[in-house]
């Protein structure tokens, strides 16, 4: 258990961060699956418009790697052209 105060503070930021962190993760996933689930070519398509927007936004703050995004994207657009 923290005994300083400003580790008490740490240990709430740190708590508050990783529930954002993790409610954001969540939204993504949710946004990534949407995309492929998909049957209609159209809605996929507004479906990876929006994923794309998420993964790039996410990957600019850190969240994710840009590499990871990149690859993510990389498969969603694939599968969407496949359709």
């Amino acid at each position: 258990m923290p005994q300083h105060q400003s580790a008490k503070k740490r240990v709430r930021q740190n708590e508050k961060r990783r529930q954002h962190n993790q409610a954001q993760r969540s939204k993504m996933r949710t946004m990534v699956r949407k995309v492929l689930e998909e049957d209609d070519k159209e809605k996929a398509e507004e479906y990876l418009k929006d994923a794309i927007s998420v993964l790039d936004r996410y990957s600019q703050k850190g969240l994710l790697h840009p590499n990871n995004a990149a690859r993510k994207k990389s498969k969603l657009t694939r599968h969407v052209n496949n359709l």
